[in-house]
């Protein structure tokens, strides 16, 4: 058996790249009603199947972009550089959500999301196929841009309202258990992808891992995209679910409108999940590209402990419902942005603290995101009425990840690079601050009919 050199993220000097119906209604409603738990199903998959997605070019953009892309740059700008590609999507996500929600009121429902995830899915595979930098200089990088922009266009576009539709019809004392339903689908999708490019980098060598290797988890994207259109569409088309949104009002609204009317709602939403959206990528990209750079840790081990983290992630949303029925969202989340607030000044003493320090920041960090993302869905969709939920929900989620999200692992390794670790823990204070000015500000978070 050939023996595997372990991937470090750099490129090897002898790389050279390669060429490269009925049914379903009675299923979905029993005696013409929709349940909770149904609707459920929909939102899981739909969310699992798009932070499937998201973590395989997450994850891409810390192992190989930087050699693939920027081999003209050193380690630390070439991630950089990848970080900054990265947040493409993020910054098309509120276009693509504008743009379907025309195609909606034009065409159908059925339309958008058919359109949204083919062009998700052809802008996933179509990364898989990229040529390196050696091999085509900047026509792959522009060509990278445009399939980046090209997802976040299509994840903007593939809202259903199917969130908002659980959180409207879920019992009153069970709402915060429906509302992290849909947020465990970033912790399994993480747990995926993680998962497959550590099988990866523990059984390829570096050749074969950056020539063939890390076009895999994308043809996996790719087909767990079809599988997810046909389960979505298997719900959002039959007769109950459209006449169960169009009774909730849940269609597209004016964004001059929406702006006019709920321009402070929309404000309030995308701030008050501040901490838990800057968060996310702080255990899950920003530390991966920081031990790939200053930690001599085996890349496949490393994303091994942050799976166990995405595990105590999942305990930590289910658990998220049970305290938020009991305690009331806002409260939750105003306690969990306290806690971050908390965790942040300890991010250089565990991060630089070796094996055993990182090990607790993984841990910890995962458990706290949890915990406070698993109700950060029931911040953007509580203050809107009915009419201009729809539109609402999905524009504060996308203005949400812009501003939480989007910049967070090219901040954070500028900050922690250039000036010290001290900077990323002030960075994570900076949103946890945010969410509790926004809470404070904040006295309509549970839902009104």
């Amino acid at each position: 058996m050939a023996t595997t050199t372990p991937f470090d993220g750099n490129i090897p000097a002898n790389y050279q790249s390669s060429p490269t119906s009925s049914g379903a209604r009675n299923i979905n409603a029993r005696d013409g009603e929709i349940h909770p738990g149904e609707i459920a199903v929909g939102v899981v998959i739909g969310r699992a199947s798009e932070y499937f997605d998201f973590f395989v070019y997450a994850i891409a953009s810390v192992l190989v972009f930087p050699s693939l892309f920027f081999p003209f740059e050193d380690r630390l700008n070439a991630i950089l550089y990848s970080f900054v590609v990265f947040s493409f999507a993020f910054i098309a996500r509120p276009f693509g959500t504008l743009f379907f929600m025309w195609v909606q009121q034009r065409y159908s429902r059925e339309a958008k999301l058919t359109g949204a995830l083919f062009l998700l899915g052809c802008s996933t595979v179509g990364i898989a196929f990229l040529p390196s930098y050696a091999n085509s200089g900047t026509t792959a990088l522009i060509l990278l841009a445009l399939f980046r922009v090209g997802q976040g266009v299509a994840q903007g576009g593939s809202w259903d309202g199917l969130p908002s539709l659980l959180a409207l019809n879920a019992p009153h004392n069970k709402r915060g258990w429906y509302a992290m339903l849909g947020q465990l689908g970033a912790p399994v999708g993480f747990i995926i992808a993680a998962g497959i490019f550590a099988y990866m980098l523990a059984n390829l060598s570096a050749l074969d891992f950056l020539d063939w290797g890390w076009r895999f988890p994308f043809f996996v994207a790719f087909a767990i995209n079809v599988v997810a259109l046909f389960a979505r569409l298997r719900l959002v088309s039959t007769p109950e679910y459209s006449r169960l949104l169009d009774e909730r009002e849940l269609e597209p609204t004016s964004v001059t409108e929406l702006g006019r009317t709920q321009g402070r709602n929309v404000l309030i939403g995308a701030l008050a999940a501040l901490a838990s959206y800057a968060l996310f990528h702080l255990v899950t990209v920003f530390p991966l590209s920081w031990v790939q750079l200053y930690s001599t840790r085996p890349l496949d081990d490393f994303l091994v402990l942050q799976m166990w983290g995405a595990a105590l992630a999942i305990v930590g949303t289910v658990l998220s419902g049970l305290i938020a029925d009991r305690f009331g969202r806002r409260t939750t989340l105003g306690t969990l942005a306290a806690l971050i607030a908390i965790f942040s000044g300890f991010v250089p003493s565990l991060m630089q603290g070796g094996e055993a320090g990182q090990n607790i920041f993984i841990l910890v960090g995962f458990a706290l995101l949890g915990l406070s993302y698993g109700q950060a869905a029931g911040a953007v969709t509580a203050n809107f009425s009915p009419r201009h939920r729809y539109t609402g929900a999905a524009l504060t989620s996308d203005l949400a990840w812009l501003a939480g999200a989007a910049f967070a692992p090219l901040v954070a390794l500028g900050l922690s690079a250039n000036f010290g670790m001290g900077y990323v823990s002030l960075y994570l204070l900076s949103g946890a601050v945010g969410s509790l000015a926004a809470l404070s500000v904040n006295r309509a978070l549970e839902i009104r009919d």
